[in-house]
């Protein structure tokens, strides 16, 4: 199985191939939102591949919540790309992504959203494979809730951007956690292999970004008043 997968739903994005067991993984370098170069490294990744879009079975992509620009950046490239090969396409939660990069058997994912929000989710695993527990959501930091019964392992940026208020919200049920994770195409890759597996994958007409925020900006007055910062 060979699955393409695309990752920009932050500054930090990558591409990343599947080639059977074997996973080749680029950066996508430049500014925010990658438009000038997640293209040129497509093509350097098969390249470096020796993989043509046409031996493609799919092309996945990081899907979302994350940043705006770059999700759509992602989503067009992915709908572009399999359109042009007659490729399906498998939209991937960047935040399932991210809980499949920890190894932990009980995670919480919590990522910044920026504008002083949380995105966030709950995955376990059973039998190697993620199961939601939680299903994607934005608040605020003090409104993020554990799922209702046992101990999570916290991962992902918003620890580290919003930690002094998100680590007393959590509680003791909060068995540790590390903020320094992003989301990867490698990890893209694999989650949507198991998709493609499935029979998951979608036409690429079909394909849209998970926003989960439908509202890009608040002002100042709404941040406030829902606990963020000015």
């Amino acid at each position: 199985m060979k699955i393409l997968a695309l990752e920009t739903s932050t500054e930090h994005g990558s591409v990343a191939l599947l080639d059977g067991a074997c996973i080749v993984e680029r950066p996508v370098r430049g500014r925010p939102g990658h438009s000038e170069t997640i293209l040129p490294e497509v093509r350097a990744l098969l390249k470096e591949a020796a993989v043509t879009l046409a031996e493609l079975d799919a092309i996945a992509f990081g899907a979302g919540p994350g940043a705006f620009t770059g999700l759509r950046l992602a989503c067009g490239a992915a709908q572009g790309l399999a359109l042009g090969a007659g490729k399906p396409v498998v939209p991937v939660c960047t935040l399932e992504a991210l809980a499949e990069q920890c190894e932990q058997p009980s995670i919480f994912v919590a990522a910044d959203a920026r504008m002083s929000e949380v995105y966030f989710a709950a995955y376990r695993r059973v039998d190697g494979r993620l199961v939601e527990q939680l299903a994607p959501a934005c608040a605020v930091p003090a409104a993020v809730a554990l799922p209702p019964e046992g101990d999570w392992f916290g991962f992902g940026s918003a620890f580290g951007a919003y930690g002094d208020t998100l680590i007393p919200a959590l509680g003791g049920r909060l068995a540790g956690f590390d903020a320094s994770p992003l989301p990867r195409a490698s990890a893209v890759a694999r989650l949507a292999a198991g998709r493609f597996a499935s029979g998951l994958a979608i036409d690429a007409a079909l394909a849209a970004p998970l926003y989960v925020r439908d509202k890009v900006a608040m002002t100042t007055a709404e941040r406030l008043a829902n606990g963020g910062r000015a």
